[in-house]
């Protein structure tokens, strides 16, 4: 199961770097977009910034159900 919690965090991170890359490139390149009201008069930057803590939550939170569940079956399999 390591080799496999392993792969799924290396997926994650990935997945969670190249949105955050984004986040980078348009803070770096395109600042403008930042300061534009996306939803209830929240700018990009703040519902981009919020979204980015969320689902870090969500990630981890999902990466600990996987964790767990691959546990478990290994453990089942090694008591037959």
């Amino acid at each position: 199961a390591s080799k496999q919690k392993t792969k799924l965090g290396l997926i994650l991170f990935f997945v969670y770097a190249v949105i955050y890359a984004g986040f980078v490139i348009i803070g770096l390149s395109y600042t403008h977009l930042l300061s534009i009201k996306v939803i209830v008069g929240l700018n990009l930057a703040v519902v981009y910034g919020i979204g980015l803590i969320i689902l870090a939550i969500v990630m981890g939170y999902v990466y600990s159900l996987v964790c767990t569940h691959m546990e478990d079956k290994m453990e089942r399999e090694a008591r037959k």
